[in-house]
């Protein structure tokens, strides 16, 4: 009897509790945002791609890249993805793996055939561009859940769509990041815009994705993303194209040790 009175007086303090003590905090519902995007893209296995990188210096000057693309997804672990460059001459067959994780530090390797050599890039160089571009080491692996700490900041319009508006701060080791805000939306978790804070707190670049496609009526996959350095007034536009999924890719296709011999 007593303890039936107590459930009672419980049942009924928690109903007269203000609301915001009972709703979920913003850390809370910036992890199940996250999460529920991860989740949300997982099961595609595997996909190709090629892409167009194309680099524009302050000047407005620009170069181009072709690059072929390859992601092999992980059960219980980050993906793997490859690189692959065959234009420009000078940089053909320079290519990029990377195995992402949580926490613990990706695994990337860079083959640079002018030196005939595969090089392991550490973890404390993350942060640097990669291959002259406005991207960094640290953002071409796949966004693990737990490399972050998160918080929602509010939901806003972003085009088309309504957008959550999450805060990340890298949970890792060597970020150049202090933070960075994403506009993910509530439909198919597209990542439609993300802003980059440097370790002096101030805004460093912006990347936005447009021309989404859906592929096996479900996982969507930008056709453009933009990554625009505001501090030197460099940016990079990616362009993609004849993405294929369950391709048949395995573990044999993402060894570091073959990055010479790749064609």
């Amino acid at each position: 009897m007593l303890k039936l009175k107590f459930v009672l007086l419980f049942s009924t303090l928690a109903l007269n509790l203000p609301s915001v003590l009972l709703a979920q905090t913003a850390e809370e519902k910036g992890l199940e945002v996250a999460t529920a995007a991860r989740v949300y893209d997982r099961g595609f296995s595997d996909f190709t791609a090629d892409m167009v990188m194309t680099l524009k210096n302050k000047n407005g000057e620009t170069s181009t890249r072709n690059i072929r693309i390859k992601t092999l997804e992980v059960e219980g672990d980050g993906d793997r993805s490859l690189s692959i460059f065959d234009e420009p001459r000078d940089v053909k067959g320079t290519a990029m793996l990377t195995y992402s994780h949580g926490l613990k530090p990706d695994d990337q390797w860079l083959y640079l055939p002018a030196l005939k050599k595969v090089k392991r890039i550490n973890s404390r160089n993350k942060s640097g561009p990669f291959m002259g571009s406005t991207f960094a080491f640290e953002d071409l692996g796949s966004q693990e859940v737990e490399k972050y700490t998160y918080s929602l900041k509010g939901e806003e319009a972003c085009g088309e769509w309504q957008c959550y508006v999450i805060e990340r701060i890298p949970a890792y080791k060597h970020s150049g990041y202090t933070r960075q805000v994403a506009w993910i939306d509530k439909e198919g978790y597209r990542i439609v815009k993300a802003e980059y804070y440097d370790r002096k707190k101030a805004l460093l670049k912006t990347m936005e994705g447009s021309d989404f496609q859906q592929f096996l009526g479900h996982y969507w996959r930008p056709g453009t993303m933009e990554m625009i350095n505001h501090q030197n007034g460099k940016s990079t536009l990616l362009e993609w194209k004849n993405y294929e999924f369950k391709t048949g890719l395995s573990d044999r296709d993402f060894r570091s040790q073959a990055l010479k011999r790749l064609k």
